[in-house]
């Protein structure tokens, strides 16, 4: 069980690879970018420390024989962290929010949390990882993604309207929804709305 949740990161590549594909928004792009520079912060921390795993030459799939610190960990508690002020920050919502989209968020982000201290705990159990190591790839993750966070926003977020009018941005479609407070009840009233509208004209059509 926790060699399957110690491939969750993957997973979550995988999934955002999905997301921009489909998506295409400029958000989740940034967002997908914060977690490559979070792999790469990773990659010279390894070679700078240069401590070797716990148990150094029994995992012969390693891409590394460094282990200061966790790739996973780090990846894990970036998304985490970036994903909580994602939820709370800019997924606002106005002052007459209900009890039920605040109670989602919540346990959403406890079953995030606890996906974070699962994998940790997986490379450490899988011998991949010392506590130390794990440890402070979280702490460089949550750091990295708190960073990443306010710098989108502050930095990036502005300047979101005039990339997605670029003619290469409309070509692919890349759209900005930095706007939109809830994307998620947005997409769903529009997409309703239209259905409905549809559905009344391919009725008047068929009398």
């Amino acid at each position: 069980m926790l060699a399957y949740i110690s491939l969750l990161p993957i997973a979550v590549l995988v999934g955002f690879v999905t997301l921009i594909v489909f998506k295409r928004e400029l958000h989740t792009i940034s967002f997908f970018g914060g977690l490559i520079l979070n792999e790469v912060v990773n990659w010279v921390l390894k070679h700078i420390f240069r401590e070797p795993r716990p148990c150094a030459g029994a995992h012969k799939t390693l891409h590394t024989e460094y282990g200061m610190p966790s790739s996973h960990s780090q990846l894990m508690w970036f998304f985490v962290v970036y994903f909580f002020l994602f939820l709370y920050l800019r997924m606002h919502q106005t002052n007459n929010a209900r009890c039920v989209d605040l109670l989602w968020r919540h346990i959403l982000s406890i079953i995030l949390l606890g996906t974070a201290l699962s994998v940790s705990y997986s490379r450490v159990y899988l011998l991949y990882h010392s506590w130390s190591q794990v440890f402070y790839g979280g702490v460089a993750g949550c750091t990295i993604g708190i960073m990443w966070f306010f710098f989108t926003q502050e930095m990036l977020t502005p300047l979101f309207p005039k990339i997605a009018a670029w003619p290469i941005s409309e070509y692919f479609l890349v759209r900005d929804t930095s706007l939109i407070p809830n994307i998620l009840w947005f997409e769903y009233t529009v997409t309703r709305s239209e259905a409905r509208n549809r559905q009344r004209k391919l009725g008047t059509k068929l009398q």
